[in-house]
C-alpha cells in the first residue's frame, strides 16, 4: 500500500488549501481514511476521519472550517481546509484503516498504513 499526499504550501492566515492523498495498493474503497497533522513538538492528532461509506468526522479544531471527502474513482481523498489559522501549521498525514469496512476512528494506532506528509504552514 502506498499513499501519497500533495498540496501543501505557505499560505497567510484566511487564505484555502486543498490536500490530496492517493492511494495505491489497496481497495480503497472498503477502508476508512484518516488524516492526521503534527506540529513542532507535539503528538500527531487527528484532523478528520471518512469512513468507508462516506461518514465523517473531525477534530473540534477544524470543525466548520475542513471538510474530508473521497473520490473512489481516483483513489483518493480530500482535506480542503478553509479559513486557515497559523495554529493549523503542521505536517498533515493521511492513512488508511487496518481494517476493511472500517468506521471512522480518531485514534492513530487504528491506522497502518501512512503517507510521508506534506507541510502546511500559516502565517500572520
Amino acid at each position: 500500500v502506498r499513499l501519497v499526499e500533495s498540496g501543501g504550501s505557505w499560505v497567510q492566515a484566511g487564505a484555502s488549501l486543498r490536500l490530496s492523498c492517493e492511494a495505491s495498493g489497496r481497495t480503497f474503497t472498503r477502508y476508512a481514511m484518516g488524516w492526521f497533522r503534527q506540529a513542532p513538538g507535539k503528538e500527531r492528532e487527528l484532523v478528520a476521519s471518512m469512513s468507508w461509506t462516506g461518514v465523517d468526522i473531525y477534530a473540534d479544531s477544524v470543525k466548520g472550517r475542513f471538510t474530508v471527502s473521497r473520490d473512489n474513482n481516483r483513489n483518493t481523498v480530500y482535506l480542503q481546509m478553509n479559513y486557515l489559522k497559523p495554529e493549523d501549521t503542521a505536517v498533515y498525514y493521511c492513512a488508511t484503516h487496518t481494517r476493511r469496512f472500517s468506521s471512522t476512528s480518531i485514534y492513530a494506532n487504528d491506522y497502518d498504513k501512512w503517507g510521508q506528509g506534506t507541510q502546511v504552514t500559516v502565517s500572520l
